[in-house]
């Protein structure tokens, strides 16, 4: 592609100069502002495949793919054609529908780890009605969260949490009273002492332990199985929930997320993202018995006016029949190490002090020389390393979410061709940058 001193930005400026007499920061999530990076924030006006338009008419390969939900790329032809035969008879009722049956058949038909299922409408939503069935199934308040992980934005899980909260330089939030931050035990990954330790001390009022188990909001925390397997040996022996948290690696690094990737069974699991094939979906999971204390089966209260929207499930459906054919999963990795390997390759060649870290069909910008990084606190805070590549890869026609701490996606639209322009285009912003 074509490199660009500059990238011209005139109309994208004036939206969001609009913008900020609207909303808070000119955004409607605060990672969208650009603050870590230069410049104001592009205003997307469409996408197909594996690409972007800005309303400047800028044309990019886009290796954000809405956070990750995108594994098709956008406006995939079923999924298109799904979500408009749905609308055709209706935006939402409110009432149940086939097409909720037909998702949770195609989830639940191919997921070993979960006997029931809720949809919601967003992540955090499926995070925090999961955490309260688990505190309604065992009796018990006190949840252990690992420090780096993000489990969206419920008052007691902003607690030491992910990149949105790291971009804008803080660990928590104000407005989260104390009372509620008290029960939350927050530990370091990947350190067993550490947990053995605080099951000692609160076994009695533990009532889950919460993790992303791929951790991939602050930075790409990629964790020893041993340590996934002494948690989930652990969480059994002291009679505490296993509570994975698959918003973003379920049906991302196989269908049934990292539960299957690990071969690890979670006693609560929560997805989003890919399973509403771009429209607000989230859902939790568990064995018939946990799922039996929701409401109105049990007495533990969650509802959801648009949960289940004939219009998500349709996109779910289409999105997810494609993610379940056979080598989907082998295919979507084979290309992901395609382009990171001839990156790193370059990297290392040049002796430059990067590296793509992967897993799946993730990818994750390190700049600390290292390819296995454990823990958030390993992370170098500097960020001037993102900033100058983010701004060198826009000139190039590349588009990577604008903060060090999130991650990259490679989706199914991602042809072998178009990795290798943007092979070609990291490669030269990193000579450019280095």
């Amino acid at each position: 592609m074509e490199t660009k001193k500059d990238i011209k930005r005139t109309t994208s400026e004036a939206l969001f100069e609009k913008s900020k007499t609207y909303f808070p920061g000119g955004v409607n999530s605060p990672v969208r502002a650009f603050k870590s990076v230069e410049g104001s924030p592009l205003f997307i006006k469409k996408g197909d495949g594996c690409m972007i338009w800005d309303e400047d008419d800028n044309q990019f390969i886009d290796f954000c793919c809405s956070w990750g939900p995108l594994i098709l790329g956008h406006n995939h032809p079923n999924v298109y054609a799904k979500i408009v035969g749905a609308l055709q008879n209706g935006a939402s009722f409110g009432a149940p529908t086939r097409l909720e049956n037909e998702l949770a058949e195609l989830i639940l038909s191919r997921n070993p780890f979960i006997d029931k299922i809720r949809f919601v409408s967003s992540g955090t939503e499926a995070v925090m009605s999961a955490l309260r069935m688990a505190r309604g199934y065992t009796g018990k308040n006190k949840v252990i969260k690992f420090e780096g992980c993000y489990h969206g934005h419920s008052d007691s899980l902003l607690v030491k949490a992910g990149s949105g909260l790291v971009t804008l330089g803080s660990s928590s939030s104000a407005g989260v009273p104390e009372s509620f931050a008290n029960e939350t035990l927050v530990l370091p990954l990947n350190d067993i002492d550490a947990l053995k330790k605080c099951i000692a001390d609160h076994k009695a009022d533990i009532a889950c332990a919460i993790i992303e188990p791929i951790p991939a909001n602050n930075g790409l925390l990629l964790q020893e199985q041993t340590f996934l397997l002494a948690l989930r040996e652990l969480c059994t022996e002291h009679g505490i929930l296993l509570f994975f948290d698959e918003v973003i690696s379920g049906f991302r690094v196989a269908f049934a997320g990292a539960a299957e990737y690990y071969g690890i069974t979670p006693d609560i699991v929560t997805y989003g993202k890919i399973i509403g094939g771009g429209l607000p979906v989230g859902a939790y999971g568990a064995r018939a018995e946990i799922m039996a204390t929701i409401s109105p089966d049990g007495p533990v209260y969650q509802a959801g006016t648009l949960s289940g929207n004939p219009v998500a499930m349709a996109a779910g459906i289409a999105q997810l029949t494609e993610c379940a054919k056979p080598g989907f999963y082998e295919e979507q990795e084979e290309r992901t190490l395609f382009f990171v390997n001839a990156i790193n390759a370059h990297a290392k060649s040049h002796n430059y002090n990067f590296e793509l870290v992967t897993i799946g069909s993730i990818f994750w910008l390190s700049f600390d020389g290292k390819k296995r990084i454990h823990a958030s606190e390993e992370i170098n805070p500097d960020m001037t390393g993102f900033k100058n590549i983010h701004r060198e890869l826009l000139k190039r026609g590349v588009y990577l979410g604008p903060s060090g701490y999130e991650v990259g996606f490679i989706s199914a639209a991602h042809t072998k061709e178009v990795l290798t322009e943007a092979i070609q285009a990291f490669c030269d912003a990193l000579d450019a940058i280095f």
